[in-house]
């Protein structure tokens, strides 16, 4: 899907589900950024609050490109701000403080991802906010929370800190071996992200009702907390690691010709779908695997020599087919490649073409909106703001400032 493209286009006159939502958000980095895209991609409008010279944090990610005024914008910003507004705000400034608070009665939703305790040390916090605009909903994404007493409140925290502690790692590495970290990309991130979002929707149903905005406060260990379930839950349930034996559960990656191949195997009818199809049907009436208990101990010395070696002769995404075909789930283990070429990706438009600004012909990719709905248009896509790109406009519009006012603002620096 190119920037600025528009599928189901039919839907468009239904509009959005979150025209005339406004959101100021105070965000940097990922957690808070991908949330509020994909409020905008679902109709909100956004409008950015960052430092007026350098920006959000994001922006110095690497890898970068480089944007018409020669700053490097680098790939976290690119990914998590399509369909904003940058407003370049000084809040370390009282003036900036003060614009920002005037601002909030504006918007529907006041948003923010610093570090628990920030918002509250620069007058603009929850209390702050809602004593002046009380139908504001206030959401803080940070790593521990803001709203109950933890030891880690004032700890900072990236996605692989919450991850961490969440037990996920040692859980899949054992704690024998260093963890691999950040093994699935921003899941810290994004998943607080999506808890927000579902945060910030319910606060404004129950609005529609009081009258009143609340505190949404989004931790990310939290969010970590409940997208590792199983670490905790299998642990109630007696489940302990043990020299040799594993889950009651077949989830490996076996060699196919081109890489490799993943299968998922929980239910003994799967397990025999899977001896008859790799040429070794005696399996069935092995008292090794009478049960799934069976399946761990002898992954290494039986199971995976034979479904390797049936799977050599195949590429994965053949080796795929096949064992769908039977009823074993079943996928590839794509490379970026792979997924860049991907049919189903292609069809479902969950990648955005954003071409560059600094004359490199590859475009940059950016994932799309995965959520699907049948009366809305998805799109289009704008490309993401420059650094206060739009500071003039908005300053005009929601604070009736005048030419003289905003460049005294800007001589002092507090925009």
């Amino acid at each position: 899907m190119r920037l600025g493209d528009v599928t189901n286009s039919d839907a468009a006159q239904f509009g959005k589900p979150l025209d005339g939502i406004r959101v100021l958000a105070a965000e940097q980095m990922q957690a808070l950024p991908y949330a509020t895209q994909m409020l905008a991609r679902l109709g909100a409008e956004v409008v950015k609050v960052e430092h007026p010279e350098h920006g959000e944090s994001g922006r110095a990610s690497t890898p970068a490109m480089v944007d018409p005024a020669g700053r490097s914008v680098g790939a976290t910003y690119l990914r998590n701000n399509l369909n904003k507004r940058s407003l370049g705000i000084d809040l370390k400034s009282p003036e900036g403080r003060e614009l920002f608070l005037a601002l909030a009665g504006r918007f529907d939703v006041v948003a923010e991802n610093f570090k628990a305790g920030t918002m509250d040390r620069m007058g603009l916090g929850y209390e702050a906010i809602s004593a002046v605009h009380p139908r504001v909903v206030y959401v803080s994404i940070s790593g521990f929370g803001n709203a109950a007493d933890t030891p880690y409140r004032d700890w900072p925290a990236y996605a692989s800190i919450v991850e961490a502690m969440s037990g996920i790692y040692e859980y899949k590495s054992g704690p024998d071996q260093p963890p691999v970290t950040i093994p699935v990309g921003a899941l810290g991130d994004i998943s607080s992200a999506l808890f927000a979002v579902i945060g910030i929707l319910a606060a404004l149903r129950h609005r529609d009702h009081t009258g009143l905005g609340q505190y949404v406060d989004i931790a990310m260990l939290d969010a970590m907390v409940a997208m590792t379930d199983v670490v905790t839950n299998f642990w109630s349930m007696g489940v302990r690691p043990e020299p040799g034996k594993g889950l009651e559960v077949i989830s490996e990656g076996f060699r196919a010709s081109d890489g490799y191949v993943v299968v998922q195997i929980s239910r003994e009818h799967q397990f025999a779908a899977l001896a008859a199809l790799v040429g070794h049907p005696e399996w069935n009436t092995d008292p090794r695997f009478e049960t799934r208990g069976g399946w761990a101990p002898h992954l290494e010395s039986m199971i995976r020599p034979a479904v390797d070696a049936w799977a050599s002769r195949r590429t994965k995404l053949a080796a795929a087919a096949e064992l769908t075909a039977v009823g074993i789930a079943a996928g590839p283990s794509n490379s970026a490649a792979d997924v860049i070429a991907d049919p189903h990706v292609a069809a479902r438009n969950m990648l955005v073409e954003v071409p560059r600004t600094d004359g490199v012909e590859t475009d940059v990719l950016v994932p799309g909106n995965p959520v699907k709905l049948s009366r809305v248009a998805e799109g289009p896509e704008v490309r993401v703001p420059w650094v206060g790109e739009h500071t003039d406009a908005v300053l005009r519009a929601e604070l009736d400032l005048d030419d003289a006012t905003i460049a005294k603002l800007r001589d002092a620096g507090v925009i």
